[in-house]
């Protein structure tokens, strides 16, 4: 018989397991002996955190490359194949979302393997869920250009697409870059889009507020330095 690819969401920061994990979840995880995560010291301070019984120097964990070839794919599902179960872990929230885990899932389900998705933070859905924005028409788009005037024109035309589609556009950034992306959005957008901003998801540090990018730019810049965020806009 071959084995389960097991889909293992972890923490979005460092809290104790209990505050983000459902016990069958945490369970599952701790069955298992064999992963393949994004980052591998993440996921060796992920599987600490939640207590797993094995000593960490006895598990199997293999990192997947950032693009991973076929050859990468087939060695690391392998396993699977023998009748192994593999956990697979991003380095935070669910992984294969936007994370190259999905190509993984998708190599087992062409070799018809088992697949079984499990409940845990996913910082995109928390955040369209407190931004009050239209969750039943969504787009994610990952990463901006990091670059100027890329950014922007990029920017105007994510709020064009939410007017034509009447669609909540969601996307990220890196930390670091947080502040370049929130000063793009408010010179590039309109005064009436709505702007959500989702900090810190699920930590005590936790901040998420929706204003109209007029209202943004009347008030004091927030604080988003080196503290992962979620941007999400929709325009009328």
């Amino acid at each position: 018989m071959s084995g389960t690819l097991w889909l293992l969401p972890v923490a979005l920061g460092d809290t104790p397991w209990q505050n983000h994990l459902p016990t069958a979840t945490r369970d599952a995880a701790c069955r298992l002996t064999r992963f393949v995560v994004e980052n591998a010291k993440t996921a060796r301070a992920e599987l600490k955190r939640i207590g797993h019984p094995v000593p960490l120097r006895e598990l199997a964990i293999e990192q997947l490359p950032e693009s991973p070839t076929t050859a990468d794919i087939e060695r690391l599902i392998a396993p699977l194949r023998e009748g192994h179960d593999i956990g697979l872990m991003s380095e935070a929230g669910c992984p294969a979302v936007a994370d190259p885990g999905a190509l993984l899932v998708r190599r087992a389900h062409e070799l018809g393997l088992a697949v079984r998705p499990l409940v845990g933070p996913s910082s995109l859905l928390l955040a369209l869920m407190a931004s009050g924005l239209d969750g039943q028409r969504f787009a994610f788009h990952g990463y901006l250009p990091a670059r100027e005037p890329e950014r922007s024109l990029r920017i105007a035309e994510l709020e064009s697409e939410s007017v034509r589609l009447k669609q909540t556009q969601i996307f990220i950034e890196t930390p670091y870059r947080n502040h370049a992306l929130y000063n793009a959005l408010l010179l590039a957008c309109r005064p009436k889009t709505r702007l959500c901003l989702a900090v810190d998801l699920t930590l005590a540090s936790e901040q998420i507020a929706t204003r109209r990018v007029a209202d943004w730019k009347a008030a004091p810049a927030p604080d988003l330095d080196k503290r992962p965020t979620v941007f999400l806009l929709l325009a009328d």
